[in-house]
């Protein structure tokens, strides 16, 4: 299998870097006419794929929003991933899973492990058990050919406190804030020779498109060849239009992920509201 950062660099230069979330919220299930149910999220899910396969490269479903249905929910999970896959599409796992040693490991292989039933190409993760903590996850995705996103700028207000905290680990620079130690950590193996000379590295970020990420200490050379997922587009209230200026140089780098704001459109309407989001990003990025 080729690389993670070779198949994103793909599907970006054929289809853009639009992302569509795959998020059943209960609000969504209703207006689409779908039942509160396992067979609900999973005949969302496939719609959404339906519509998406042609248009976008990558999905990212929310994990939450199946999990709750129990076995059946991730059943419907496991569905759609592999319809997504077989489309030729990109699937980010939205799980945020986070621990140590084999606990840590047991997700991996169950998220990235090649064969398993929710093989997905890249998976988000939490480092806030200490960026290390993900070494072995990592290896995993170098080695399955996968990738990551770890969270390090969420646009979550509460989370600003921890983000922006000062390290005092031994071997951080003073001064230097918790989210850019992270970056930095985890992202060393973009750089290493394991990755080779692909655009993008195996570990990328997860940097909401409403964060001013000069308030976290989060600097633009601690993202050198990370892919960056940016959440907060479209219903959170960041516009496709400003990404250059969100994020400046980094811009080709964005996975921009957009939700509600597509799939507000109803099971009719969701094919003609990605067109919609790709035109308004792909004006930004070309202007």
């Amino acid at each position: 299998m080729s690389s993670f950062g070779a198949r994103l660099a793909a599907a970006i230069d054929s289809r853009g870097q639009l992302c569509v979330g795959i998020d059943p919220h209960a609000e969504l299930l209703d207006s689409w006419g779908l039942d509160a149910a396992a067979s609900g999220v999973r005949e969302f899910g496939l719609r959404v794929v339906d519509a998406a396969g042609d248009r976008v490269g990558i999905v990212k479903p929310q994990v939450a929003f199946f999990e709750r249905f129990g076995s059946a929910g991730l059943a419907a999970l496991e569905d759609v991933i592999a319809a997504a896959r077989a489309a030729g599409l990109l699937v980010i796992a939205d799980a945020k899973r986070g621990d140590i040693g084999t606990t840590m490991d047991g997700y991996a292989q169950a998220w990235l492990g090649a064969g398993g039933p929710l093989e997905s190409d890249a998976l988000t993760v939490s480092p806030y058990l200490g960026p290390d903590s993900l070494r072995g996850t990592v290896s995993t995705a170098v080695r399955e050919g996968k990738g990551l996103f770890v969270l390090a700028a969420t646009s979550n207000p509460e989370a600003v406190g921890v983000q922006s905290a000062e390290v005092t680990v031994v071997d951080a620079d003073r001064g230097q804030t918790v989210a850019d130690w992270v970056a930095r950590r985890a992202g060393a193996v973009n750089s290493s020779a394991a990755t080779g000379e692909d655009r993008f590295g195996p570990v990328g970020f997860v940097v909401g498109a409403t964060v001013d990420r000069a308030d976290l200490g989060l600097t633009d050379d601690a993202l050198v060849r990370a892919p960056i997922l940016a959440p907060g587009f479209g219903a959170q209230g960041a516009r496709l239009s400003d990404i250059v200026t969100l994020f400046g140089a980094l811009a080709p780098q964005v996975i921009a992920s957009a939700s509600r704001s597509i799939l507000r459109a109803g099971p009719d309407g969701v094919a003609a509201a990605i067109d919609h989001h790709n035109a308004e990003l792909q004006e930004a990025l070309h202007a």
